[in-house]
Order: C-alpha cells, then sequence, then structure tokens
C-alpha cells in the first residue's frame, strides 16, 4: 500500500517534472498528421492507393484538403472515404474548406450550402473544419477582413450545433499591413474566441516576420492545430521538409501547452521530388526530435 509520505513524494517528484519539462505534459502526442495538400496530385490521380503510401511511411492521421465542389470527400462519399481511412489506420480530426465569397454558386463552402457541409463532416467523426485561404477577392480592406470575420463567427455557429470546432489557417497576406494594423488581429478580435480558433502555418508565420511563440502569448489557448512547414535558408526562402530548414520547432513545441495545441500536420506545398520522399524525411525528423 502506498504511504501518505511516498504519495506525497511522488507529487514532490512529479511537480518538479512539470517544472523542468513542461512540453512532456502539453498535448498527446499519438498522432503525427499529414495535410494532403502535400500529395495533391497522387491524391487525384489513386486517392486509395494514395492513402495507403502515407500510413504505410509512418502517418496515423490525415488533415484533408478538398471538399468544396461535388461535396464528397476527394470523390468519395463520407462512408466510402471512412472505410478507406479505417482500412489504413488513419484518422482524419479536420478538413480544409473555403470561405466561399468569389465562388458563386459553387456549393460546399461557408457561404454556399454550409449546413451540408458541416452535416457531412459531422457524419464521418471530424473535431474541426478549417478556413483554408482567403483569394485575393476575399482579402481587401480591414473592414472587409471585419466582415470575413462575421462571415466566419457565422459558419462557426453551425459547426458548434454539431460538435465541431472552425478554425481559420493563415498565410502570410493577413501581415499586410493597413494603417499599421495587421488584418490577422483584425480577424482575431472581430471573431469569437470560442467559435473560431486558428490553425497556424509555421512557414508562414516565419515568411511574414511573426514570432508564433509570441503570438501563442498573446492569445492563449486559441491554436489547437498546427502546420509543421519547414523553410529553408536560401534567399528565395522555399519551402523544404521539417528539419531540414531555419524554423526552431523544438523550441516552439516548448510553447504547445500556451498554444492550446491538439494536433499537428506536416504540409510543404512544393517538393524537390516525389512527395513520399519529402514526407517520409519530414516525419523521421520528427519522431526522433519533436515526440
Amino acid at each position: 500500500m502506498t504511504s501518505r509520505r511516498s504519495f506525497l513524494k511522488t507529487s514532490a517528484v512529479l511537480s518538479a517534472g512539470l517544472l523542468v519539462a513542461p512540453k512532456l505534459f502539453a498535448y498527446d502526442k499519438k498522432y503525427i498528421g499529414l495535410q494532403l495538400y502535400t500529395v495533391r496530385d497522387h491524391m487525384s490521380k489513386d486517392p486509395v492507393a494514395t492513402l495507403a503510401k502515407v500510413a504505410q511511411i509512418g502517418y496515423n492521421s490525415i488533415e484533408g484538403a478538398t471538399y468544396t465542389g461535388d461535396e464528397k470527400f476527394y470523390g468519395m462519399s463520407g462512408a466510402d472515404f471512412t472505410k478507406v481511412l479505417k482500412d489504413n489506420g488513419l484518422a482524419m480530426f479536420s478538413c480544409h474548406y473555403r470561405l466561399g465569397e468569389d465562388m458563386k454558386g459553387t456549393k460546399g463552402t461557408m457561404l454556399n450550402d454550409w449546413d451540408k457541409a458541416v452535416d457531412d463532416a459531422a457524419a464521418i467523426g471530424l473535431k474541426y473544419m478549417i478556413c483554408a485561404w482567403l483569394s485575393p477577392a476575399e482579402r481587401g480592406t480591414l473592414d472587409h477582413y471585419k466582415q470575413v470575420g462575421d462571415d466566419l463567427n457565422k459558419a462557426g455557429e453551425v459547426c458548434k450545433k454539431a460538435g465541431i470546432q472552425l478554425c481559420y489557417h493563415n498565410h502570410d497576406f493577413e501581415f499586410i499591413q493597413e494603417n499599421g494594423k495587421y488584418p490577422y488581429d483584425t480577424l482575431l478580435s472581430t471573431s469569437d474566441k470560442d467559435l473560431v480558433k486558428m490553425e497556424m502555418d509555421m512557414y508562414w508565420m516565419t515568411k511574414a516576420k511573426q514570432d508564433p511563440i509570441a503570438i501563442f502569448n498573446e492569445h492563449p489557448g486559441r491554436f489547437p492545430l498546427w502546420h509543421l512547414k519547414d523553410m529553408d535558408n536560401k534567399p528565395d526562402q522555399m519551402f523544404t521538409e521539417v528539419g531540414n530548414g531555419i524554423i526552431d520547432f523544438k523550441n516552439i513545441f516548448k510553447h504547445a501547452s500556451k498554444a492550446g495545441l491538439k494536433y499537428f500536420f506536416v504540409e510543404q506545398d512544393v517538393c524537390p521530388g516525389d512527395p513520399y520522399d519529402s514526407i517520409a524525411k519530414s516525419i523521421n525528423y520528427i519522431k526522433t526530435n519533436l515526440v
């Protein structure tokens, strides 16, 4: 039987460990995810074989990159797509969607037939739906970003009713100042912090000369999703495999708890060769250095 003295001693050791290495207690490290945009060409040709290959390389979760248009998941119904995931031991917690302001008539966006998109997402067990990108026509002035924030709130309300969290994925254009203010700050302040969380893309934050850790400290708990995307050290600052560039992921991961991290996904927009080779390098670095 454990004595009170040994219990207190164990508790003290645990508390000391938390002080020394808080990153060890920050989030569930079971899942290493891949954003499927990285293998988009393979997915367009043969999604079933591609998902099998992704799992074989070692990923056990994915983030979808397409739904908008035919309102299917890579050409499959929700049930068929879920079966393919299950057959390969893959979990899918999140998927990217479009706002749709410049996509009149296209269904499955936040501004057109969003209810069905949310119903389909709930049916396959998604936890997060993400606004993936704003086209140039959807950006505009800070006042327009306020409208986008309002649109995100409305979409987030629909998600909430289905038990899903809406998020917004950044690039670097949200950090082009207008009158000394960043559109990203406008999105953060206009959107409800509970209805709209953020998916932080580390490459684009770095490209925009922003400090992810400072943003975590300013908005704690609002970043449940991350994109691990590295930047090379060449003048053109191109995408590269995780661990092969200049982004200090080890330090960033120390602040996972402050950010509110739940899941992360490797993404590499452009690969020097076969994307399979690049995602294999990334996951090897992650397993060795980050989780």
